[in-house]
């Protein structure tokens, strides 16, 4: 009988990624920090090192290099309308998406004042919480909360007739949890949302690495995610809804564009970066099937996505059975990342950490991950956070029997 690791091509996927060479103590490294930043697939590598060694350049200028810089950019945004299902110039680059949040926060706060309201979750990661709230205290408007039930780890739609209600304009809500692995479901919310002509900003940072996205399919009118979490280099992505974006008046420069999607792309872009950005959706592509570059995309991330759960379940029934092991997870019946949070009794979780480098050369991380109002509800700050191991398509079944055995170890 085949089981997922071997009908899963893991050792062609494993020589796509340098990193995974290293050893630390004498030891191969074994990565489960996916959810602070995934390992760069070597082609990406490569081609913003290319990119850098022939000569890098400014747009808009006369010469070879300026062309080309404006060439991978047009095409990195390409990809990333296959990626996430949106139209090319629905596409802009910044930073990081906590960047690109703040400025489009700031740029729709405008048209906004005293009597309307906005919505954030209890469950996200607080880049897609803090902007709202930061323009919210600008422009007078009130915010709501969707509450996140601390028993079940999903979020509590008792009362969402209420929270997102006639004078909502936005809710802001997370694709997926980034320290519990809990996937939304976004349906009713959304649903509720258009309903009072609210807009949907999805902080999908987490998500893109694990499932498959589609904006418009799911209703989302601001999408954003970053390159880093799925192979590829330090880019925040967004993608705007076109008739959105056509009136949204971000703070720029005087003479710099004043039409989408370039008003959002503030100074001179990481051209190296973005070069990298093509190669690491490709990564996804190389693994599906399918006439064209969107539906192979979506084939590899199903393929990932259950090599990725087989994983996550070896490693949650693992840790289970060990005792002194404390999981916070959602129950089997609801969908999530392969992203596994807990905690060891009489161990705080920087200590745990430790021990996983130093003995081991595991590499998880501890802390709240940003999930600070989540971790508040959970009452975990005080005791150091969660430890947190997340799971990638170059992670192995016998690197996760290394952290069971390295946990139950401890």
């Amino acid at each position: 009988m085949k089981t997922e690791e071997t009908t899963f091509p893991i050792s062609e996927v494993r020589e796509q990624f340098p990193a995974l060479q290293r050893t630390y103590k004498g030891k191969k490294a074994a990565y489960f920090d996916g959810p602070g930043g995934s390992q760069v697939v070597k082609s990406a590598i490569r081609a913003i090192a290319q990119y850098m060694e022939n000569g890098g350049a400014n747009l808009h200028g006369c010469f070879p290099s300026s062309w080309e810089t404006e060439k991978i950019i047009k095409e990195a945004k390409l990809a990333v309308a296959d990626f996430l299902g949106v139209q090319v110039n629905e596409v802009a680059f910044g930073a990081n998406m906590t960047t690109l949040t703040l400025a489009i926060s700031r740029a729709l706060g405008k048209k906004w004042g005293a009597g309307d309201e906005i919505v954030v979750t209890e469950m996200d990661h607080r880049a897609n919480v803090d902007p709202w709230l930061l323009m919210a205290e600008d422009r007078g408007l009130t915010v709501r909360w969707i509450k996140v039930d601390t028993e079940t780890l999903t979020l509590d739609s008792a009362d969402m007739k209420e929270v997102i209600n006639e004078n909502t304009r936005l809710v802001a809500i997370g694709m997926a949890s980034n320290a519990v692995g809990t996937i939304v479901d976004l349906e009713p919310i959304v649903k509720r949302a258009k309903e009072v002509g609210a807009l949907v900003a999805a902080d999908a940072v987490h998500a893109a690495p694990h499932i498959a996205l589609d904006r418009d399919r799911q209703g989302i009118d601001i999408l954003l995610c970053s390159a880093y979490k799925f192979f590829g280099p330090h880019i925040g992505i967004a993608a705007i809804k076109e008739e959105l974006f056509k009136e949204l008046e971000p703070y720029k420069l005087v003479p710099a564009p004043s039409h989408y999607p370039d008003n959002l792309e503030t100074g001179t872009q990481n051209h190296e970066g973005i070069a990298g950005i093509t190669p690491a959706i490709e990564f996804f592509a190389g693994l599906g099937e399918g006439p064209t570059r969107r539906e192979r995309i979506q084939s590899g991330i199903s393929r990932i996505e259950s090599h990725e759960n087989s994983l996550a379940k070896k490693l949650r029934d693992g840790l289970k059975a060990i005792d002194g092991v404390k999981l916070f997870e959602a129950g089997p019946e609801v969908p999530k990342t392969p992203t596994i949070a807990f905690q060891v009794e009489g161990r705080t979780p920087e200590e745990v950490c430790k021990t996983m480098a130093e003995e081991h050369s595991i590499f998880i991380a501890s802390g709240h991950f940003y999930a600070s109002t989540l971790a508040e509800r959970l009452d975990i700050n005080k005791s150091g956070g969660w430890i947190r191991a997340g799971l990638a398509p170059y992670n192995t079944e016998e690197e996760v029997d290394r952290l069971i055995q390295a946990v139950a170890a401890l």
